[in-house]
């Protein structure tokens, strides 16, 4: 079956650059994937700050490994995540909605595809700071999110 949905190819021109850079955003979506070697959760994250980026968005991936727990711990510690279900070994695809944080991301490809990573996370309680950091050195592109933790 054909359908005819107009403004369908616009959409394709309109589409902007990927990210590169750290944002201050809030999870919009949450999806658990389900790999047999390689479980994830699909995180959506709509920008908040800076507000020349405020109307996008852009996905990423979390892997729940062995592995890879490090980095979803990371973030869900810097999110905000609720401390009980942290603790029982709990996602809660509910609980993680609208919780806010800084990620710094930057555009890889894979394949001939193009993914977004997720480098490094931070509170949101450090923007301000982190804000005025990045845009000195942003210029340089040597952005650094306490990654020594």
């Amino acid at each position: 079956m054909k359908r005819h949905i107009p403004g369908l190819n616009s959409v394709q021109q309109h589409r902007e650059g990927p990210l590169a850079g750290a944002f201050l955003v809030r999870v919009a979506r949450v999806s658990y994937r389900w790999h047999p070697q390689k479980p994830f959760l699909i995180l959506q994250f709509s920008i908040v700050e800076p507000k020349s980026h405020e109307s996008r968005t852009f996905s990423g991936r979390l892997y729940c490994t062995p592995k890879a727990l490090w980095k979803l711990s990371w973030f869900l510690r810097d999110f905000g995540y609720d401390e009980g279900l942290f603790r029982q070994d709990e996602i809660d695809e509910k609980a993680l909605l609208n919780l806010r944080g800084i990620v710094r991301t930057c555009s890889v490809s894979v394949n001939g595809h193009s993914y977004q990573n997720l480098e490094a996370f931070a509170p949101e309680s450090e923007w301000d700071t982190l804000y005025c950091e990045v845009s000195e050195e942003e210029a340089r592109h040597d952005v650094q999110l306490h990654t020594d933790r």
